[in-house]
């Protein structure tokens, strides 16, 4: 994904002319910017010596939608990863963010925990303040969405199971956005119903049969 300059330094004749050039550069409107004049353009003596042009610094103004990538780009240049941004999905409240490269196990970490903590952590620092929270997915060359669909096809086969043998079935410990997906996918079947029981880190969904 192409990261677009936030910020250009520009001089013209007068101060309307140099802003013109930021935002054609920017690719903005005035209303998406914040300009900043650094110096208006001055004639000089008898209009010619010592004339200088106008410079403004325009800035774009980041959109809601924009900060949680300008988040995770922020911690994973600090963590001078060679990385992509592959592409960001907006679904409602939740954002998902796939991002690419090499070394990207060291992103992930054992069991997906480091993902898991950046996530969390991207999590806390947009939501600081916010009334309308925004539920942040990030996934690396999208290891977290075909974990997703394998959790997913697993909880399904467990509620056959379950229906089948008419006992419960205790799934291993997994974090909260997993057991969130267990939930989800098995919330329209009439037949069972589930619920997490235990402590972090080692809380689980049990399924059961609907009574």
């Amino acid at each position: 994904m192409e990261v677009q300059a936030q910020a250009v330094i520009k001089k013209g004749k007068n101060v309307d002319e140099a802003i013109k050039d930021a935002l054609d550069e920017l690719g903005c409107e005035i209303d998406d910017v914040v300009v900043e004049i650094i110096e208006e353009a001055s004639k000089g003596l008898l209009g010619f010596v010592g004339k200088k042009p106008a410079v403004v610094k325009v800035t774009r103004r980041e959109k809601p939608e924009e900060q949680p990538l300008r988040v995770v780009e922020g911690i994973l240049n600090q963590m001078k990863l060679d990385y992509q941004i592959e592409n960001v999905e907006w679904e409602d409240s939740t954002v998902r963010i796939n991002i690419i490269g090499n070394d990207m196990g060291l992103l992930i970490g054992r069991k997906g925990e480091t993902l898991n903590a950046l996530q969390f952590m991207t999590g806390l620092i947009i939501n600081r303040g916010r009334e309308d929270k925004i539920r942040v997915v990030l996934d690396v060359e999208d290891y977290r969405r075909k974990r997703e669909e394998s959790l997913e096809s697993l909880a399904l086969r467990l509620s056959d199971k379950v229906k089948k043998t008419r006992k419960n079935v205790v799934m291993r410990p997994m974090s909260s956005q997993e057991r969130r997906i267990v939930h989800t996918v098995l919330q329209a079947d009439p037949g069972v119903t589930t619920y997490s029981t235990g402590d972090e880190p080692y809380r689980k969904v049990v399924i059961s049969v609907k009574k």
